[in-house]
């Protein structure tokens, strides 16, 4: 799969943060695992380490997400994964409409390593709870840095405020499964 450099929303630029990439890095009949690998960590603030628990609002501080549009029409899911190993799913039936948790067969496994310099964070969540494939996605990040605030990183920004949820981010495509 692809490797995307995400890009930040110029009106929130980084401080130390120097580069976040993003690829989906192993999709199988179970499990989609999804790797960001942020550089320039120096100043990254991370919650602190909750457990494996559905929770809303993690994108206040840094988390990692992604956003799956199935071909064909304006729903999509939001997904939500934490330094913290917290995490959230959501169901859009349109632009930002209609929001409300996504089932979930599993909960996801959330993994962050962290060197001097780099943080290397992994989500692996099951294949059913994807949307139907084939289907656009989006690999985004927020950044918080301690003296800088938040910085937004996405594959593409459409909008001159930060929005994940815009068209514009769902720069990549994911094939429905092959047929055995």
């Amino acid at each position: 799969m692809e490797t995307f450099e995400l890009v930040p929303h110029p009106a929130h630029p980084p401080l130390h943060v120097t580069a976040v990439a993003a690829r989906i890095i192993g999709k199988d009949a179970h499990w989609l695992t999804v790797r960001w690998r942020v550089e320039g960590t120096q100043a990254l603030v991370l919650p602190p380490f909750a457990g494996r628990v559905r929770t809303d609002s993690l994108w206040q501080t840094t988390c990692f997400e992604l956003f799956v549009k199935p071909d064909g029409g304006e729903a999509y899911a939001e997904f939500n994964f934490s330094p913290s190993e917290r995490w959230a799913a959501y169901d859009f039936y349109g632009y930002r409409e209609g929001m409300a948790e996504r089932a979930m067969p599993r909960q996801p496994i959330c993994t962050p390593r962290r060197g001097q310099a780099v943080l290397i964070f992994d989500a692996v969540l099951p294949v059913a709870a994807l949307p139907a494939l084939p289907a656009s996605y989006a690999l985004t990040a927020v950044i918080e840095e301690d003296g800088a605030g938040k910085s937004y990183w996405a594959m593409a920004h459409g909008r001159e405020v930060p929005d994940f949820h815009h068209a514009s981010c769902f720069a990549a495509r994911l094939a429905a499964p092959q047929a055995a």
